[in-house]
């Protein structure tokens, strides 16, 4: 199943729905039953019999939104965390000549910096070096602390494509390395369209790819994966809670802007689109 978060372009509030294949029409959930939250963090934190309710709502089918008719939104707001993966794949570790870590390396981005999958990517006046990493990101439905490996899955909601847009001066030279500033400035994270449960895809073989004004720069395949999925949500667990809506990106493959001869930086006007296979494609133009 994909759960998206929209809202209808004659206006209205903000609405939790599904669709049945990528690009099809919306099942609304949340406008045909008041008790089902209109936000996905709400609902994962709900549990299992709200799940069961949605999926009544689904198999019916009663009240379809048109997809012509609506406004994605990112499919999760105001969860807790938005917690990254550097150098988790072999050709971002290769294009750079780095040997393969021997353990993960976390960061994060501010969660307000997250955008749709179709809204604009703004560049700061403070920056011109703006690149581009498109991720899978692993979606939490169930608190976990501590939790083994073969643990995870029971943990995991669902799997979205994600932007790890980053200020590459920022990240690198400015705030003493510090990675934080470089990756959460506003809109620098967008996200969608849905998140497909964890049921309907496997994570571990799919094609992930970026376009910048329609020229392929990145392709590669999420079994490059150093650290994969469920090592990834074990190790982080031990360190800290992870709550329902907490969004994971786990890495980019070879391709992105810095680490091209010569460096290639996004600019106002470009037009970046992202893509997982089986999962969908976010489109976003650059604006300053």
């Amino acid at each position: 199943m994909r759960y998206v978060q929209y809202k209808n372009k004659n206006g209205g509030n903000q609405y939790l729905g599904a669709q049945l294949s990528i690009g099809g029409d919306i099942v609304d959930i949340s406008s045909v039953d008041s008790s089902i939250p209109n936000n996905l963090v709400e609902f994962l934190k709900l549990g299992q019999s709200t799940y069961e309710k949605a999926r009544r709502i689904i198999a019916d089918s009663k009240s379809i939104t048109p997809i012509a008719d609506a406004i994605f939104l990112p499919p999760v707001t105001n969860g807790d965390k938005v917690v990254c993966v550097g150098l988790n794949y072999k050709g971002h570790c290769d294009e750079q000549k780095l040997a393969y870590p021997k353990e993960p390396m976390f960061f994060s981005k501010f969660s307000s910096v997250v955008v749709g999958p179709f809204d604009n990517v703004i560049i700061p006046p403070i920056t011109n070096q703006v690149d581009w990493e498109v991720e899978l990101a692993v979606v939490i439905g169930r608190q976990a602390k501590a939790i083994r490996p073969d643990q995870v899955q029971d943990h995991i909601f669902g799997y979205t494509v994600a932007q790890d847009i980053s200020a590459r001066d920022w990240q690198k030279s400015r705030n003493n390395g510090q990675f934080l500033l470089g990756k959460s400035m506003d809109t620098f994270c967008p996200l969608g369209p849905a998140v497909v449960t964890r049921s309907k895809v496997d994570p571990s073989d799919l094609a992930i790819k970026s376009w910048v004004n329609g020229v392929l720069k990145q392709s590669g395949n999420t079994s490059e994966l150093i650290f994969k999925i469920d090592f990834l949500v074990s190790y982080l667990s031990q360190i800290v809670t992870l709550y329902p809506g907490d969004i994971i990106l786990t890495g980019t493959p070879a391709g992105v802007g810095v680490h091209r001869n010569p460096q290639e930086f996004l600019k106002p006007g470009d037009v970046l689109e992202s893509e997982i296979e089986g999962i969908g494609r976010l489109k976003n133009t650059i604006s300053g």
